[in-house]
């Protein structure tokens, strides 16, 4: 597949950068390592102009860098496939928005794997935002009944699969007492997801083999689909916790590498099979290194589902990389509101994000609003 050429005389006009806020709909907790994460959440945003045409989107570029790249050639950013180039990928979002404005598609039609019209286009997603918010119960079922009602929250929203924190005998709880309740919470979320729906947990590395071992059997009913970051990486651990659970016939799968500390031998590790699915995040390794990344997974026969949180622009992007990886399974959506950013193409529908068949990534810039923030707080080069 190739996307290029582009126009040769088309050079970067024009860079405007400024870190813009939004808000969850509602405060998340705590999860094994830290305290309540609250509702804003922000998102340093960039627009670039290149022959006339805007893309924009998350950014995480530093002024003196975008320096460099004005007057510079579009054709330059690019690889022959469509991806950027990866010393300008601080930049990646805004430019993969741009070109696909540009040929007037959404970006997951020019990175599909199969040619054919964005339209019905869907995507598997879970609801990521049970965290540990009935911290403040002391009263197991009554605890038990706080989560549950959130995640029938997420059910009325359109969510049929959902993403638990646990690790609460890590820091918050006393350990026996935190495993308890976290067992309790997978079934009761269980009961919300019923029968289709997946259930996977995360425990923030709060857990080590043992425990994993201990909440895995005691749930082996409920169907975990998997367990995120059980602990730190470890190839003796995932190695026995991966042998433990192909003998008990358990089938949760073992996924990992949200964190900015992940192992760099991650990847060899799960080639090697002690790990099924991989997490690393969809903004910091940008869209072009999961497309390349997720490819390579994919001819591992290993799985892809891209981290995100704290950060909805990453909902919406993470929505068109299906199209570009096989193996890839689901959307980790934080819902939230962005003021000065239209979503309203985007929808959640039984267990899936309904995405826009719109150019770019399907999102709306209000200008004059980014205009003025740019004015009051940003950057721009020109």
């Amino acid at each position: 597949m190739s996307i290029l050429p582009i126009h040769p005389d088309w050079k970067v006009e024009k860079i405007e950068c400024v870190t813009m806020e939004g808000e969850r709909h509602r405060s998340a907790g705590a999860n094994a390592k830290l305290s309540t994460h609250g509702k804003v959440m922000k998102h340093p945003v960039a627009r670039v102009t290149i022959g006339g045409v805007s893309g924009f989107g998350w950014t995480r570029i530093r002024k003196e860098d975008a320096a460099k790249l004005i007057g510079m050639r579009a054709a330059e950013l690019f690889d022959i496939g469509g991806a950027v180039l990866p010393p300008y990928r601080g930049l990646d979002f805004p430019l993969l928005d741009w070109l696909a404005k540009v040929q007037n598609k959404p970006v997951c039609e020019l990175f599909a794997r199969e040619s054919g019209s964005a339209d019905n286009y869907r995507v598997p997603c879970y609801d990521t935002s049970l965290y540990f918010d009935e911290l403040h119960i002391a009263d197991d079922e009554a605890a038990v009944r706080y989560i549950q009602d959130e995640a029938r929250e997420g059910a009325d929203k359109g969510h049929r699969n959902f993403k638990i924190k646990v690790g609460r005998g890590a820091r918050h709880m006393p350990l026996a007492e935190g495993i308890r309740r976290d067992i309790a919470i997978i079934r009761a979320v269980r009961e919300v997801a019923g029968p289709s729906g997946k259930v996977m947990i995360d425990a923030n590395n709060g857990y080590n083999v043992n425990i994993a071992k201990q909440v895995l059997a005691e749930t082996a009913d409920c169907q975990v689909y998997w367990i995120e970051e059980a602990f730190h990486e470890d190839p003796v651990y995932y190695g026995d916790l991966k042998e433990w659970i192909v003998r008990e016939n358990i089938g949760t799968l073992i996924g990992d590498g949200e964190g900015a500390g992940v192992s760099p031998q991650l990847l060899d590790w799960a080639k090697q099979g002690l790990i099924d699915v991989i997490q690393y995040d969809i903004l910091d390794y940008t869209f072009s290194g999961w497309t390349e990344l997720g490819r390579s997974l994919d001819r591992h026969g290993l799985k892809s589902s891209p981290h995100n949180y704290g950060r909805a622009y990453g909902n919406y992007v993470l929505s068109h990389l299906k199209a570009a990886v096989g193996q890839f399974q689901f959307v980790e959506w934080d819902a939230g509101v962005m003021p000065g950013i239209d979503d309203s193409g985007y929808r959640i529908e039984d267990g899936h994000v309904i995405v826009p068949n719109k150019p770019g990534f399907g999102l709306e810039l209000d200008d004059a609003y980014f205009a003025r923030l740019v004015n009051e707080k940003g950057w721009t080069l020109s």
